[in-house]
């Protein structure tokens, strides 16, 4: 089967390019929403409604079949379009046989960079359609410019709603609708005064980042070591400063696969997320309480995608996906250590921190077996004592990393 991936905009077949336009009219058959299909005029080939949902016929494609399929996409179809997914399933190779061939056309984010004068460089861009509005939460910090693709009418009032509740409902909003076509229309406002009017399904918000005046909105990085009481917790927490040094031994990659053993309240995945959008995180949690608060926590801080075990380890990780990266946070012993270590990919990182004498007996055993690096975390800080203030130690971390080999 040869498949050809075409963008196509609002402007429909008066946009496309002559290059685009051969390769539909050349397939045998054309998929494409119906939207899309009706802008094709009536000479071109059979044509069929994209099946929802979308996974399960992409996995059907017949790849030995002589046919020639063309699928339609919105815009660039390698900007979380079919496209990406496509090539994601038929491998890298696919492009390079001839067995897949994307056609792209202008992006929503460009032609919503073109009509704002943002430079598109400096522009963060955020996908809503397959995930909740809440991920947007990850990228709210003061000046930011950021894209929102979202679905449906009211896309807009959902990201104002998200904004305000978060301390940024001063935030400049503009809805750009089907960009590039005959029906364009921007519309602008202010996150706080937006209300709940509805706009066209194809459309983008563009969000210019402003913290209300008279409140105290924290501003919280993407780099690891976010305060303490952006979590809700109940003291199952692995503090600031020790968190910001595990997630650096933890170093987050893009794809990568992160277990959470013990997760409490969510932090340490929370911020591998937040650190590298392209990775995954599974939090494992024995206590149901903890592991729907690390939930909340997770989508209040943009990173809703978290996904969270509940039950106790050893036992709750087999079957998980295998991991590029394990800490091991709650619950430590040596029946978990082993199984972590087993379940590590070639070349994986384990990062576990001990803070009793037990198991820091455990790290050191771990360490003569495995080898890694052992440090000890100590953090103090100025609190009132009577009339003065003194330095108040936290109890020590310890804390072991390693490298499995290759």
């Amino acid at each position: 089967m040869s498949i050809v991936v075409v963008g196509i905009g609002a402007d429909g077949w008066a946009g496309l390019a002559d290059l685009a336009r051969r390769a539909v009219l050349s397939a045998e058959e054309v998929i494409g929403s119906d939207r899309q299909l009706a802008m094709l005029p009536a000479h071109c080939p059979p044509r069929r409604p994209l099946p929802s949902p979308l996974a399960p016929f992409l996995d059907s494609l017949p790849v030995a079949a002589d046919r020639r399929v063309c699928i339609l996409a919105s815009g660039d179809p390698m900007l979380h379009g079919i496209g990406s997914s496509l090539a994601r399933r038929l491998g890298p190779r696919a492009i390079d046989s001839g067995q897949l061939t994307v056609i792209s056309h202008p992006s929503a984010l460009a032609l919503a960079c073109a009509r704002l004068g943002w430079p598109e460089a400096e522009v963060t861009l955020v996908s809503a359609v397959a995930e909740p509005i809440s991920t947007v939460a990850r990228v709210l910090q003061p000046g930011r410019l950021v894209i929102a693709y979202v679905t449906g009418t009211e896309g807009a009032t959902q990201v104002a709603q998200a904004l305000c509740a978060r301390g940024f409902g001063a935030s400049e909003l503009t809805v750009l609708e089907q960009l590039g076509g005959p029906g364009e229309r921007i519309r602008r406002g202010v996150a706080g005064t937006w209300g709940t009017g509805e706009h066209d399904p194809l459309a983008v918000v563009a969000i210019r980042c402003l913290r209300d005046a008279d409140g105290d909105t924290a501003i919280l990085p993407t780099v690891p070591g976010l305060p303490d009481d952006a979590y809700e917790h109940d003291g199952a927490l692995t503090k600031r400063h020790v968190r910001a040094a595990t997630l650096a031994a933890l170093a987050p990659a893009p794809g990568a696969l992160l277990w959470d053993i013990g997760a409490g309240s969510g932090s340490i995945g929370i911020e591998w997320l937040r650190a590298e959008p392209t990775a995954r995180a599974i939090a494992i949690e024995p206590r149901g309480e903890r592991a729907a608060r690390a939930a909340r926590n997770a989508a209040a801080l943009g990173v809703p995608r978290l996904q969270i075990v509940n039950g106790d380890a050893p036992r709750a990780l087999e079957g998980l996906d295998a991991p590029d990266a394990i800490f091991i946070g709650g619950g430590l012993s040596d029946s978990v250590l082993g199984a972590a270590w087993d379940a590590l990919l070639a070349g994986g990182r384990l990062v576990a921190n001990a803070v009793t004498a037990e198991g820091e007996r455990l790290l050191l055993d771990a360490a003569s077996r495995h080898g890694g690096e052992l440090v000890k975390l100590s953090v103090s800080h100025l609190e009132p004592l009577g009339s003065f203030t003194a330095w108040r130690p936290a109890l020590p971390i310890v804390q072991w990393s390693a490298s499995k080999p290759r």
